[in-house]
């Protein structure tokens, strides 16, 4: 369900699984109160992974810690980077995904033209394979779903999303995965860096050249200003 990849004093950096619910349903227990009947602690949820992602979480253990972190999602004072993995050729091989974002059919959303209060990703991506790209990721806003919207509007769903993939998707995972925290919190610098565990195509020798390689450490990357 996850490993703990970081304990600190005041947060838990965990690494969830894929397919683990975040919240508790269906009377199984999500990954939050896992933790919590595990450590035999009350944890805060700061920010969320939706269940079909993996990677990396942190989770604050007192509420003024919860008020922090809020506050420094709040003012993108964390730095967030995600890998995906998608089949087909994009309309563009890297750069930005700007638009409002609405909801739409089922649990979907849908990107909009418009730029009133807009979801805006940055991406750069390499081919790994015929038809296959892999996808560094960074959200400069917070918004459900931001991401999975994000491919899926620029002609390339996740590999494995159920919802804004093919419904005969047969792979054996969403190949979406939280990749890298960067932030400062009480004056100190915190870096954490969680290679993805989970799926036969993250295993594939091209990625792992380029995320050792190329992507290593992404927060060096040229995130040019918008």
């Amino acid at each position: 369900m996850y490993q703990i990849i970081s304990d600190e004093s005041d947060f838990i950096v965990i690494n969830k699984n894929a397919d683990v619910h975040f919240h508790s349903q269906d009377g199984n227990a999500g990954v939050v109160a896992q933790l919590e009947a595990d450590l035999g602690l009350k944890l805060y949820a700061v920010h969320r992974l939706d269940t079909p992602t993996s990677g990396l979480l942190i989770l604050a253990k007192t509420s003024d810690a919860a008020r922090r972190f809020t506050d420094m999602f709040t003012e993108h004072q964390v730095q967030k980077y995600y890998l995906a993995i998608a089949q087909g050729k994009p309309k563009k091989k890297q750069g930005w995904v700007i638009g409002d974002m609405a909801k739409s059919r089922r649990s979907m959303f849908k990107l909009l033209r418009s730029t009133e209060n807009p979801a805006i990703t940055q991406f750069f991506s390499h081919s790994i394979a015929e038809g296959l790209r892999l996808y560094l990721l960074k959200p400069h806003s917070g918004k459900t779903h931001q991401l999975r919207v994000a491919l899926a509007s620029i002609g390339v769903p996740i590999l494995g999303d159920k919802l804004y993939g093919a419904s005969l998707d047969q792979n054996d995972r969403c190949y979406l995965h939280a990749y890298c925290l960067d932030f400062i919190y009480q004056g100190q610098a915190f870096h954490y860096l969680s290679m993805p565990t989970q799926g036969v195509s993250f295993d594939m020798q091209t990625v792992q050249l380029q995320l050792t390689q190329e992507w290593r450490k992404p927060e060096l990357l040229s995130w040019a200003a918008r």
